[in-house]
């Protein structure tokens, strides 16, 4: 049997190599510039685009402020939202039925109701509740602040975003975990390794290679998702290029001065995200130093 499958591999090495022709790629290569160079000249000579007040709004001091406030935002989304989302995923999966279900009915809920109508919902709060407090059921409250104090627009547009991302996470991170082999988990039980200890070492790295090319179109997704923010007033970069053209009239040159930031970013994190996949492709390529586990076949 094994001489026969040497023979079979010796046959296929033994064919011509078919060479794929060139001279379409290069043709394709060729029409792409073109087409490139053909919208770049059209936008150029637009008149309507007003390359000028672009230029001179780019960088200006309200514009920066804006773009920081969506990246600020973004980043302390995304990282309460990853924290969060690991451990809905993590309940998702636990043997326990009402652990399981409360993940379940969490996930269901912020994933039904639109990003949108959860900003509005958390920035109106205080038609709700007037005032917030701790305390015992029918009894004075230990602590009450007023609501409105509380839920700002940064406060509501977090508390939105944030609660929207995770029920979108847990479920990305409920996939990575469970694409790991549970030989990898009996293993690990066999060596005598903690639940914990098993997770961070031996699951969590595993998982993180499924989990981070998605992750990083939900970081991309975000950052565009921040300019919803603008209908609850906070000075994120839309709200404030709207405010601008409102005052000037000049909506396309400031909206394009929006695009411009929104391209950049996006640009900077997809490098950012290819760099980590590399990193953690180089990684999965080596063997551990410390522990290596196999998935016996039977």
């Amino acid at each position: 049997m094994a001489l026969a499958s040497s023979a079979r591999l010796a046959d296929l090495h033994a064919l011509p190599r078919v060479r794929r022709p060139r001279r379409l790629h290069w043709i394709g290569a060729v029409v792409a510039i073109a087409l490139a160079l053909y919208l770049l000249a059209g936008a150029a000579l637009t008149p309507g685009f007003e390359w000028r007040i672009v230029g001179a709004y780019l960088f200006e001091p309200r514009i920066l402020q804006g773009v920081w406030i969506s990246v600020v935002m973004t980043a302390v989304t995304m990282v309460l939202s990853a924290i969060l989302g690991v451990l809905v995923a993590l309940l998702r999966m636990s043997s326990s039925v009402a652990l399981s279900a409360l993940a379940r009915g969490f996930i269901w809920v912020f994933r039904a109701v639109p990003m949108l109508v959860q900003l509005l919902f958390w920035y109106n709060l205080a038609a709700l509740f007037p005032r917030l407090g701790l305390g015992i059921p029918g009894l004075p409250p230990v602590l009450s602040v007023d609501a409105n104090s509380v839920i700002t627009p940064l406060t509501a547009a977090v508390i939105g975003l944030t609660l929207h991302e995770t029920a979108y996470l847990a479920e990305i991170f409920r996939s990575g975990f469970l694409a790991v082999p549970r030989g990898q988990r009996e293993a690990a039980d066999a060596l005598g390794l903690t639940p914990q200890r098993t997770f961070l070492r031996i699951v969590l790295p595993q998982a993180l290679r499924i989990i981070v090319p998605t992750l990083g179109n939900e970081v991309i997704s975000l950052l565009k998702a921040t300019s919803l923010v603008s209908v609850i007033a906070l000075s994120d970069l839309l709200y404030t290029v709207q405010l601008i053209y409102a005052s000037n009239y000049q909506t396309i040159p400031l909206l394009v001065v929006a695009c411009i930031w929104y391209m950049v970013i996006t640009g900077l994190l997809s490098l950012v995200q290819s760099a980590v996949e590399k990193r953690l492709a180089n990684r999965a390529g080596r063997p551990s130093r410390r522990l290596v586990l196999e998935e016996s076949e039977s």
